[in-house]
């Protein structure tokens, strides 16, 4: 059994405190904490940051901790605690970025209808509740993607799975639903076209961030990809 390694080990302790602390206090940071769309309100360019360290469930935040324990020891033992730290947070940071790339290309195509439709601005921003379901399918995509905010560590995770399916390629992994061991070099990849599928359909089963997961396998994949090429091996 993999031994905790110092990073991964106060990554998920904090992780842990940041789920468990406000439901005992009954507070909720997720106004403050959680990855807003640009446009809201509650919007801050730390949140790239901190909505990492939020989850929305206890499953959430076991495959995430699980995840990372899983397929980010290997790495850290590999790279050292403080390569490791930078491309997980790396990876993090630019699956929130590229999740809010995408959510504002599909947010304005469906403004840009409404505003053709006769609505104005304001009348748009006035209708935004996050608990709200409207039959309009535009207003529906315009409300859900500025009042629902992204929470969970799913993108770093995505990156430190990618680089896993680099350095360990051969290593053999299997879903819990269907366990049948298949090699990381193709393992991996199918998860990620299965995010790409869900993403750009309307197949997706719950409230998941896909294109948080594809952000964060392409950042991994080129911060990894270098520094194998590069034989990047310093602490």
């Amino acid at each position: 059994m993999n031994k905790l390694t110092d990073a991964i080990k106060h990554l998920i302790i904090i992780n842990v405190i940041v789920f468990i602390a406000p439901q005992l206090l009954k507070l909720d940071f997720t106004n403050i904490l959680a990855l807003h769309f640009p446009e809201n309100e509650n919007f801050g360019i730390w949140q790239y940051v901190t909505h990492m360290f939020m989850h929305g469930s206890v499953p959430h935040i076991l495959f995430n901790m699980y995840g990372l324990w899983a397929f980010g020891t290997p790495l850290e033992k590999m790279w050292g605690r403080n390569k490791f730290l930078f491309f997980y947070f790396s990876a993090g940071f630019g699956a929130g970025l590229i999740y809010t790339l995408v959510n504002y290309y599909q947010f304005n195509i469906a403004f840009e209808k409404l505003i053709e439709l006769g609505s104005t601005k304001a009348e748009i921003i006035e209708l935004m509740n996050p608990g709200l379901v409207y039959k309009n399918e535009y207003l529906q995509t315009v409300n859900s993607l500025y009042s629902t905010p992204a929470v969970g560590a799913s993108g770093a995770i995505y990156g430190v799975l990618v680089a896993f399916g680099i350095f360990f390629k051969d290593a053999k992994m299997a879903l819990i639903f269907l366990p049948i061991p298949i090699a990381a070099k193709y393992f991996i990849p199918i998860m990620i076209l299965g995010d790409l599928f869900f993403g750009m359909t309307k197949y997706s089963i719950g409230n998941v961030a896909h294109f948080a997961h594809i952000g964060g396998a392409l950042i991994g994949f080129i911060i990894a990809w270098y520094w194998k090429k590069n034989q990047f091996k310093t602490n």
